[in-house]
């Protein structure tokens, strides 16, 4: 702050109100822009909103198939190991047929 600017001075009646009186309203052509400049704000707010919701809805719509290949292939992959173990363990394994065994290697 400016050392040589006084600070402002409000003048308050002990209730709290200001002993100036109220400055009068601007000109028409202000208060209409003023409420204009407020809509604007408030319009681009909200079509900001629409736009990061538009685009939530586009990644989704775009990782969504992404999801299911990925889904698709894990699933398969799991499938096909559990067919390949369980021809592996068939009758001549020890856990019978159709029984999977799983192996735990502590390290």
């Amino acid at each position: 702050m400016d050392p040589h600017r006084a600070p402002p001075v409000l003048d308050m009646t002990p209730d709290g109100e200001f002993r100036d009186p109220v400055p009068p309203p601007g000109k028409p052509l202000d208060r209409l822009l003023a409420r204009v400049g407020g809509v604007a704000v408030l319009v681009a707010v909200a079509s900001f909103g629409i736009l990061v919701a538009g685009l939530a809805v586009l990644f989704a719509a775009i990782a969504l198939p992404v999801v299911i290949v990925a889904g698709a292939i894990g699933a398969g992959s799991i499938w096909w190991r559990l067919r390949r173990l369980r021809r592996r363990s068939g009758p001549g394994g020890s856990g019978g047929p159709g029984t999977v065994q799983f192996v735990v290697i502590r390290r």
